[in-house]
């Protein structure tokens, strides 16, 4: 179970996000990998906040998450916004890399989950090309529904993993962790939404400019013009923290 105040957040429309930065967020990871303490981290953006002030079940599945980082810049703007800013946004693409990078000298263990096999397939070869100190344990593609869970879940058991990385998108890979993350009982267990495309070079992050300007959503939806019904969170997310703005940080 996740203590509330052993870590600094701040709580944004009730979720309690990490007003950790990078260096502190590894660090802690670090150690919850050292004691073995189950974690599943979520990388919020105003999407997913959306997302749950609509849905009850999503919002008990962000606040039960024992870490809650913030990735989009929204997240971050809607802190400071509110009166209580965190350190500085840490983007799960990042986070995923920075702890593949400290994991060299530890040689953890990884289990990647989801994406198609041969993105799946390219991620593990490419990951372990850059990081070779880091044992890449297992991979399954994201290609199975609840009838297979207890088949994945053994499969994955059995790599005894110390990272578990899930890219099925935020609408499933969030419920599917929380769901069955008692039984995982692994370290870190992180969604990472669109990052194995973005590795195995499927797709391209957005340019250094886009990410400076606090722009990718912008960029993503230039290259995926299908995401504007998700995109349209965007603009109901940073009209509800102007409008609500005493009460964004101020409900928890």
């Amino acid at each position: 179970m996740k203590d509330a105040g052993a870590l600094p957040t701040v709580t944004i429309f009730g979720i309690p996000v990490s007003k950790m930065d990078m260096k502190e967020t590894v660090s802690y990871l670090i150690e919850a990998i050292r004691s073995r303490t189950p974690h599943q981290v979520i990388t919020a953006n105003p999407i997913m906040v959306m997302t749950a002030l609509e849905n009850p079940a999503y919002l008990d599945i962000m606040t039960s998450a024992e870490l809650v980082v913030p990735d989009g810049t929204g997240v971050v703007w809607a802190a400071k916004r509110g009166g209580n800013p965190v350190k500085e946004r840490v983007a799960g693409f990042d986070l995923l890399h920075e702890l593949m990078r400290v994991g060299e000298s530890y040689h953890w263990r990884v289990y990647l989950l989801g994406s198609t096999p041969e993105v799946i397939q390219e991620t593990a070869s490419r990951l372990q090309g850059q990081y070779p100190g880091i044992i890449i344990a297992g991979i399954r593609d994201g290609f199975f529904g609840p009838a297979e869970d207890e088949e994945v879940i053994t499969g994955i058991l059995e790599t005894e993993p110390d990272l578990l990385f899930v890219a099925r998108g935020a609408d499933t890979q969030e419920p599917w962790i929380a769901k069955h993350k008692s039984r995982l009982a692994i370290p870190v267990m992180m969604g990472v939404g669109g990052s194995f495309d973005v590795i195995s070079g499927k797709t391209k992050r957005a340019p250094l400019a886009f990410q400076k300007l606090r722009l990718e959503w912008f960029y993503r939806l230039l290259k995926e013009p299908t995401r504007y019904k998700r995109m349209l969170a965007l603009p109901k997310f940073a009209v509800k923290v102007m409008r609500e703005r005493d009460r964004v940080t101020n409900n928890g």
